[in-house]
C-alpha cells in the first residue's frame, strides 16, 4: 500500500500533540511495510529545519516540506473581512505548495492520500485533478466546534463578533470538505458521532493516536513531590483558556490549603500574561528541552480544558508515563477511561480543587491511578496496533 500524508505543520521533530499524532501514525504504517510519503507545510510559527529530520526517519518515510509564513496578523484579519473565506483555513493555501503537490502526484501513484486535518482540504480539487487515490480526511479535531466552545467563554463583544463571523465561514468550509473526501478518520468516537450527525454518510473510522510504549517508562515516584503540572502547547487558545481558568478559580484555594504545593506551567508559545504569573510557588517553563525529564520530575498532571475537541496527545503521554491525572470531561474526550480509575474527572472549580487536594493527601489513591493509567495506555494506545487496524480499514476500501 502506498500512502501520501499531507500536513499543515512539520511533524519532525515531534514536540506537540498534532506532530506526535502525524509522526507516530507514519511510523506505525511504515512498520507494516506501507510506503509512506509525507508532504508538509513548514510554517514560520512551527518552523523545523529539514536538516533536523534524522536519517532514521528519512529511511522510513519519503519526507518533503514547503516553507510558508501562515501566521495571523491584524492586517490579514482585517483584509479577510472583504472575502468570503475563513481566515482560519485560507492561510494554508498557497501556490508554492500546490506546485510541489502537483509534481508529487505526477511522479507517484498513491492508493490513499490522507489529509492531516481539515485545513489541507483546500487542496482536494488539485488531488482530484491529478490522482485517482482514495482521499481520506483525518480529523484531529472538529475545528468549528472548538471555536463554538471558545465563543461560549469569550467576554469581549467585538472579539466575539469577529470569531463568530470567521467560525461561520469555517463551518461551511469544513462541512464542504467532509462531503468532498471519500472517507473520514476520526481520532475519537465522539468526533465520529458528531460528524455522522452533521450528515456524513460515507465510511468513517475511529483510529486513536498511538504511542511507542517502549519510549514511555512508568514513573511512580517523581523526583519532586507536592508538585502539580500542566504541559501543553500554549500557542493553542483552548490550552491558554484552561490554564487561566485554573489560575483564577482553583489555584489560590489549593495553595492556601496546601502551602507547600508548587505549580508548574510548561509549554511552547507561553503568553506573556502567564509568564508574568511566575513566582516562588508558580514555575513557568516555555522551552521544554526534554519532555521525559519533565514527566519524571513532577507529580500530578492537570488538564483543565473547557473547550477543544479531539484527543489530547499530552494526556495520552501522561497515561503512558503512568501519571495521576485530573482533567475535565472535555479534556478526557476520546479516552476510553473509567472515571476515578484511570483518571479523575472534575468539571467545576470546587470539584477540581477537592480532587487535587485529595490526590495530594492520599498516596494510595495516587498510586492506584498511576498504575491504572499505564495499564490503559498499554491496552489502547500501542502505535503498531493502531496502524494495523487502519491498514485493514483502508484495504477494505481499496477492495470495495
Amino acid at each position: 500500500m502506498k500512502i501520501l500524508q499531507l500536513s499543515n505543520k512539520a511533524p519532525f521533530p515531534s514536540t506537540d500533540g498534532s506532530s506526535i499524532a502525524i509522526s507516530n501514525l507514519a511510523f506505525g504504517l511504515s512498520e507494516h511495510d506501507v510506503n509512506i510519503h509525507l508532504l508538509t507545510i513548514n510554517t514560520k510559527k512551527h518552523f523545523k529545519p529539514d536538516e533536523e529530520v534524522s536519517a532514521i526517519i528519512k529511511n522510513k518515510i519519503h519526507y518533503q516540506s514547503v516553507y510558508k509564513n501562515t501566521s495571523t496578523s491584524i492586517s490579514g484579519a482585517f483584509l479577510n473581512l472583504f472575502s468570503n473565506q475563513s481566515y482560519f483555513s485560507s492561510r494554508f493555501y498557497f501556490k508554492a505548495f500546490e506546485k510541489v503537490l502537483i509534481k508529487k502526484l505526477n511522479s507517484e501513484t498513491f492508493d490513499i492520500i490522507q489529509l492531516e486535518g481539515v485545513f489541507m482540504a483546500s487542496y482536494i480539487h488539485i488531488i482530484k485533478k491529478y490522482s485517482r487515490a482514495i482521499i481520506s480526511l483525518r480529523t484531529h479535531n472538529i475545528e468549528h466546534q472548538i471555536w463554538e466552545r471558545v465563543l461560549l467563554q469569550e467576554k469581549n463583544w467585538l472579539k466575539k463578533k469577529y470569531i463568530s463571523l470567521q467560525n461561520n465561514r469555517l463551518k461551511k468550509f469544513e462541512l464542504n470538505a467532509f462531503q468532498l473526501c471519500d472517507t473520514i478518520i476520526t481520532i475519537t468516537d465522539i468526533d465520529r458521532k458528531n460528524i455522522e450527525a452533521l450528515g456524513f454518510n460515507k465510511k468513517i473510522k475511529t483510529s486513536l493516536t498511538g504511542v511507542d510504549l517502549k519510549m514511555y517508562q512508568s514513573i511512580l515516584y517523581p523526583s519532586e513531590t507536592n508538585t502539580v503540572f500542566s504541559f501543553a502547547s500554549m500557542d493553542w487558545l483552548p490550552n491558554v483558556e484552561a490554564v487561566n481558568w485554573f489560575l483564577q478559580h482553583v489555584w489560590d484555594d489549593v495553595s492556601k490549603e496546601m502551602p507547600n504545593i508548587k505549580l508548574i506551567i510548561a509549554g511552547k508559545g507561553m503568553p506573556l500574561s502567564i509568564q508574568k504569573k511566575a513566582s516562588d510557588k508558580i514555575h513557568v517553563i516555555e522551552h521544554v528541552e526534554n519532555s521525559t525529564k519533565l514527566y519524571q520530575q513532577y507529580d500530578i498532571m492537570i488538564v483543565p480544558l473547557l473547550s477543544g475537541s479531539g484527543l489530547r496527545i499530552k494526556l495520552v503521554e501522561g497515561l503512558a508515563y503512568g501519571k495521576a491525572i485530573i482533567t475535565t470531561s472535555i479534556g478526557a474526550e476520546g479516552i476510553p477511561y473509567e472515571k476515578n480509575k484511570h483518571l479523575i474527572i472534575a468539571d467545576s472549580a470546587i470539584d477540581f480543587k477537592n480532587a487535587l487536594i485529595e490526590l495530594i493527601k492520599n498516596k494510595h489513591l495516587k498510586t492506584e491511578l498511576q498504575m491504572s493509567a499505564r495499564q490503559l495506555a498499554e491496552a489502547e494506545f500501542d502505535y503498531k496496533k493502531v496502524a494495523k487496524e487502519l491498514i485493514i480499514f483502508y484495504q477494505s476500501l481499496l477492495e470495495s
